[in-house]
């Protein structure tokens, strides 16, 4: 069975897990490196994925040249802006994440103002250096291939872009701001994938998109606001990615319970759903592969990272594994990994047990 450490922002491992994980697998101290800024996550290195057994290897865009990280200290804080104006920032002492500090879009008027903001360059010729040769190295050591986007979700970046109070405010009152906001955001990711894809889209098993609609009890907007805001426009990208890359694969996330959508999702193309958060609530991983295992496939789902991975005992997430293995494997279609990232506080002996009962029970 498949097995997906660290080819997206979403089934990756947090640097301080990690490190902790190289120390029980008895590997050398190597210098941390971290592709996910906001997140601190760790580049898997070889020898992990080695001793592992991993079977997927993602890459992502480089950042465009005239945007480079610049880590500030401010009151006991370290900070910095992305390359779309986005403050962020993560306490100097035993911080673990970079949370939202600025919102750049946050007092715009109109959509005037949103086109004059400083938008990052999404096709770039510098963002692409390097993306096809890593692609064939990674196929011709037999890897699956993960080609990652430009940025998170059109309303997550909404929602950094513009601060989360005001952009749903914005979208209760359909307001041509965060009309403008979202429509950026759809033209910035389309003219990404038509240059990345062109670049290198043949050497792409898998094309990574997503964002975060739901929530622990359902989608974080009404049904309505999906359908009049988000699922046009995921519509258009879909259709343009695949337009421009007919082979592969589109893997689309979204934490939290998202079980109203997932009929649209499979609609609008989308070929993989990422994750089954088992802890959210209509997310039942076998009525999930039930009702949809036919038309989708299930990328990481049944080991929950908010509480299975760093609270239980390695006897328990054993038993987690086996149990979501026996719920979304039958009849394929199922690539395991956890719900979501590895986090800072899961013991390296969990990640390990995981592991172990994968191999005892994930063959097909």
């Amino acid at each position: 069975m498949p097995f997906d450490l660290g080819s997206t922002p979403v089934t990756g491992i947090h640097r301080v897990a990690y490190a902790n994980l190289r120390r029980s697998l008895g590997l050398p101290e190597v210098p941390m490196r971290i592709y996910h800024q906001m997140q601190q996550l760790a580049v898997v290195d070889d020898d992990v994925h080695q001793a592992l057994k991993t079977d997927v290897r993602g890459v992502r865009p480089l950042p465009p040249p005239d945007w480079e990280l610049r880590i500030s200290s401010d009151n006991g804080y370290l900070m910095y802006t992305d390359e779309w104006g986005i403050v962020r920032r993560m306490p100097r002492e035993n911080g673990l994440y970079y949370d939202l500090s600025l919102s750049p879009l946050e007092r715009a008027q109109s959509a005037d103002d949103v086109e004059r903001h400083p938008w990052p360059s999404p096709n770039h010729p510098d963002r692409f250096t390097g993306m096809r040769e890593a692609l064939i190295r990674a196929r011709d050591a037999g890897y699956a291939t993960v080609l990652g986007g430009i940025s998170s979700g059109m309303m997550e970046m909404a929602e950094a872009l513009r601060g989360f109070g005001v952009f749903f405010e914005d979208l209760a009152s359909a307001s041509p701001v965060a009309e403008a906001i979202v429509e950026k955001i759809l033209e910035l990711k389309m003219a990404y994938w038509s240059a990345a894809l062109a670049k290198a889209g043949d050497m792409a098993d898998i094309v990574m998109e997503g964002d975060d609609l739901g929530g622990q009890s359902g989608l974080l907007i009404s049904p309505r606001t999906f359908a009049a805001m988000f699922r046009p426009r995921l519509q258009r990208l879909f259709a343009h990615i695949k337009s421009c890359a007919p082979h592969a694969a589109i893997f689309y996330h979204s934490c939290g319970s998202v079980r109203s959508i997932i009929p649209d999702l499979i609609e609008m193309g989308a070929d993989i759903l990422n994750p089954v958060q088992v802890s959210a609530r209509g997310m039942e991983p076998a009525d999930l592969k039930r009702e949809f295992g036919r038309d989708i496939t299930f990328w990481g789902g049944g080991i929950d990272t908010q509480r299975i991975l760093p609270r239980c005992s390695p006897r328990e997430v054993r038993e987690a594994v086996r149990r979501s293995i026996a719920d979304l494997a039958p009849g394929g279609g199922f690539v395991f990994t956890p719900v979501h990232n590895i986090q800072s506080d899961v013991p390296a002996e969990n990640i390990l047990a995981m592991r172990h009962a994968l191999e005892d029970f994930g063959a097909y």
